[in-house]
């Protein structure tokens, strides 16, 4: 009975520890967006103010896009160690998927009337 027990608060542990990891990521995923609009907002302000140049100059620059790129790339890593390579094809993802599909295709099939 005690062994049952120890099992179920591992297996609690392990999935805090799994919620925690993701709403991390849900966290810094915000961080990024919030911080770069700001960023962004600012880098098209003092580009169409200082330089004179039009909105559509000013949203072309770079500098507008480059945070987004760079730290972009460090929330896709991120987001790969919460989640993993599998999350995207994962061992039963073409079953899934193949599910999935034909379950859309008999909802599709009933709302037409089509008979088998």
């Amino acid at each position: 009975m005690e062994n049952r027990e120890t099992i179920e608060g591992l297996k609690y542990i392990r999935a805090k520890k799994r919620v925690e990891k993701i709403k991390g990521f849900y966290i810094h995923f915000g961080v990024y967006i919030v911080v770069n609009l700001m960023l962004s907002s600012l880098i098209i302000y003092g580009i169409t103010s200082d330089d004179g140049d039009s909105f559509y100059e000013a949203f072309s620059n770079f500098g507008v896009y480059s945070t987004w790129i760079f730290w972009g790339i460090g929330v896709f890593f991120h987001w790969l160690g919460v989640f993993g390579f599998n999350s995207l094809f994962g061992k039963n993802w073409e079953e899934n998927k193949l599910k999935e599909i034909m379950d859309n295709d008999a909802l599709t099939n009933k709302s037409d009337g089509f008979k088998q």
